[in-house]
């Protein structure tokens, strides 16, 4: 099972955004209206920091739901999106470390590195996943950024984005799991955080897809 601390964060966290999301389907719902349509051709999945010693509750979830979408065959492939952004570590590769770690195979496991912002995980993994020739494609992260993210998917895609949120009665089913990774791999020397080289301005643009130059769709077959 869960640990404790990971099934008491994970139901707080839907407890606190379930009055900013009432407008949303519930990730239950999602989920059985995403195994219909089963199975996706890849999952993009958001970064999140690391700190160089463990990976966070919020990106354990979102590794592990990954891996339980892929396990289950309910999507092919992932995609793990994220630079080194608050930290020196790749989060991107750090993730794949962990699904690989939990048994996803590598050729099933795609990285983009150059995303600073969850917008920008979004459409470079867009942008991969059209490149790799995969048209069915879903988001699976945590619900509070699936519901902040589904307006976004929306408005800016020709192909459709399903949105797969992690639920919480699933993953409290899952074998508590430690895995152990070499991060030396996903280790940026010189590394300046994105506080450094973005003002606040500049990260709140960058939050809300600013930042991107949206290329026509049948452009990104050639990048």
């Amino acid at each position: 099972m869960l640990s404790n601390n990971l099934k008491f964060s994970l139901s707080l966290i839907t407890l606190v955004i379930s009055g900013c999301v009432l407008f949303r389907p519930a990730p239950s719902k999602l989920y059985e209206r995403a195994v219909k349509n089963e199975p996706y051709d890849v999952i993009i999945v958001p970064g999140v920091p690391y700190n160089g010693k463990e990976w966070s509750m919020t990106m354990k979830g979102r590794v592990i739901w990954a891996c339980y979408l892929i396990k289950n065959g309910i999507a092919k492939n992932v995609i793990f999106s994220g630079g080194a952004v608050y930290s020196p570590f790749i989060e991107a590769k750090i993730m794949a470390l962990y699904a690989e770690e939990l048994g996803v195979k590598k050729n099933q496991i795609f990285i983009e590195t150059n995303a600073q912002h969850s917008t920008e995980n979004i459409y470079n993994s867009y942008c991969l996943a059209k490149k790799c020739g995969f048209t069915k494609i879903a988001v699976a992260t945590d619900q509070f950024q699936s519901a902040l993210l589904m307006g976004f998917t929306k408005r800016h895609f020709e192909l459709p984005i399903t949105h797969i949120p992690f639920v919480v009665d699933i993953l409290s089913t899952i074998d508590d799991v430690t895995p152990l990774i070499n991060a030396d791999s996903a280790k940026v020397e010189n590394f300046k955080s994105i506080v450094e080289t973005q003002s606040k301005w500049q990260r709140l643009r960058g939050t809300q897809g600013k930042n991107i130059v949206f290329e026509k769709e049948e452009k990104l077959f050639n990048r």
